[in-house]
């Protein structure tokens, strides 16, 4: 669903490739925050909007509001969806821990 990219001077965007270790290329572009910044962004977003387009596009504010409710509500599901198979993950991890901890006792 999401993918890196990285931003150099907000106005080149670049999608790491899955194979890019996101943090070596951030740290290659320098320590300079303002320079370069990792974001990430959907995968699906279709095509950009530019600035010259966006800027005459106005929302009101309750527009706005949904907008924001419809994203929160997404990523909440998201986090719960993340957070279950962690927690099944942990589960697995932990159980194993006590398996090789118990079998380790015995020897």
């Amino acid at each position: 669903i999401f993918l890196p990219c990285l931003f150099m001077n907000f106005a080149e965007r670049t999608k790491l490739k899955d194979s890019d270790y996101p943090l070596i290329a951030r740290i290659l572009q320098g320590p300079c925050e303002a320079i370069s910044k990792i974001f990430l962004m959907e995968k699906d977003l279709g095509e950009e909007v530019t600035y010259d387009v966006a800027q005459y596009i106005k929302f009101e504010m309750p527009v706005l509001q949904s907008f924001i409710v419809k994203l929160k509500e997404e990523e909440d599901r998201e986090v719960k969806k993340l957070t279950r198979k962690y927690s099944v993950l942990r589960a697995v991890i932990e159980t194993r821990v006590q398996e090789l901890t118990e079998s380790w006792a015995q020897i």
